[in-house]
C-alpha cells in the first residue's frame, strides 16, 4: 500500500469509505484500486459478482479493504440494499460514492434503433446514475462531508451520430450532475463529473453495440485511449480540489471548448464526419 504524504494536509479522497459501482472491471476497478492505496475501505459493486469479488480480492493483495457485491444499478431496490449493507459494513454512512456502472451503444441512427437499445441503455447509463444519487445523497447531505463521483463521457456534450441512446444516457448524468453541484452547494459534498473520450476498457464488448462501429471504437480506443487507472488517479485528484468537470484528456477538452464557443460549426462537423465514414 502507498503511504499517504506525511506532514501534508489530509485529501478528500484520503482514507475515504467509498462506494463504486461498476467496479469488476475498467474504470470503476481502477478507482477502487486507486482509493485503497490512499488508506480507503471500498466497497466494489458490480452486477457480475465473480468480477466484483475479483476487484476486492485485488484490493485485499494490496494490503486494502474491500469487499464486493452484486447490485444492478437499474433496480432502486438493489441500490437501496447496496446502500444498507455499505454503511452496515463501514459503521455509517459512506463519504464517496461514484456511480460508475455504464454499457456501451450505439451504431445505429435515430429510426433504426430499437427500443429495447434505448431502453436497456437509459436503464444502466442514467437510471442507474440517479438511483444512485436518490438513495446516497441523502445520506451525504446528513453526513454534512463527502463526495460524489458520477462517470458519465465526452458523448454527454459531443452528440456524435449513430449514438443517439448512449449521448442522451450521458447527457442526461451531465445534467444531473450540474443540479446536484448547485443542490448541495454549502453543505460540505463536493460533485464531479468525469466525461473521458476513450479509455482503454472493455466497454466495447457488448452486442448492442453494431459491429462495424465496435471495431472502430475498439480501434481509437487502442490507438488514442488512455489507460483506466490514469483517469481515476486525474479525477480523484480533481475531486479533491473542489473540480466540477474532470476532462482527463486533450481530445475531450478541444471538444467541450468547440462545442461551447461555435456550436454550429461543431454540429456540421459531426454530420461531416457521419457523411465521411458511412
Amino acid at each position: 500500500m502507498r503511504l499517504l504524504p506525511f506532514g501534508n494536509p489530509p485529501r478528500r479522497s484520503d482514507r475515504a469509505d467509498a462506494v463504486i459501482t461498476g467496479a469488476g472491471s475498467g474504470i470503476g476497478r481502477a478507482f477502487a484500486v486507486e482509493l485503497a492505496r490512499r488508506g480507503g475501505r471500498v466497497v466494489c459493486a458490480d452486477i457480475d459478482g465473480i468480477r466484483a469479488k475479483e476487484t476486492a480480492d485485488l484490493i485485499s493483495k494490496l494490503g486494502g479493504h474491500g469487499i464486493g457485491v452484486v447490485c444492478d444499478v437499474s433496480d432502486e431496490h438493489q441500490v437501496r440494499d447496496l446502500a444498507d449493507s455499505a454503511e452496515k459494513w463501514f459503521g455509517g454512512a459512506p463519504g464517496l460514492v461514484i456511480n460508475n456502472a455504464g454499457i456501451g451503444a450505439g451504431g445505429n441512427v435515430v429510426g433504426a434503433t430499437s427500443t429495447s437499445d434505448w431502453s436497456a441503455t437509459l436503464s444502466v447509463n442514467l437510471w442507474g446514475v440517479i438511483h444512485g444519487c436518490e438513495v446516497f445523497v441523502p445520506r451525504l447531505r446528513e453526513r454534512g462531508f463527502g463526495g460524489l463521483i458520477n462517470v458519465a463521457s465526452a458523448a454527454s456534450f459531443g452528440a456524435a451520430p449513430r449514438m443517439a441512446a448512449y449521448n442522451v444516457s450521458k447527457a442526461g448524468v451531465l445534467a444531473l450532475s450540474e443540479t446536484l453541484a448547485a443542490e448541495l452547494s454549502g453543505t460540505g459534498v463536493t460533485v464531479t463529473v468525469l466525461c473521458p473520450t476513450f479509455v482503454k476498457t472493455n466497454i466495447v464488448d457488448n452486442p448492442r453495440i453494431e459491429e462495424s462501429a465496435a471495431t472502430l471504437a475498439a480501434n481509437l480506443m487502442k490507438w488514442t485511449g488512455v489507460s483506466p487507472e490514469s483517469v481515476a488517479r486525474t479525477t480523484l485528484d480533481a475531486h479533491d480540489r473542489g473540480q466540477l468537470y474532470v476532462l482527463p484528456q486533450l481530445d475531450a477538452k478541444i471538444l467541450w471548448q468547440l462545442k461551447r464557443t461555435m456550436p454550429g460549426t461543431f454540429t456540421h462537423a459531426m454530420g461531416l464526419i457521419q457523411r465521411i465514414t458511412r
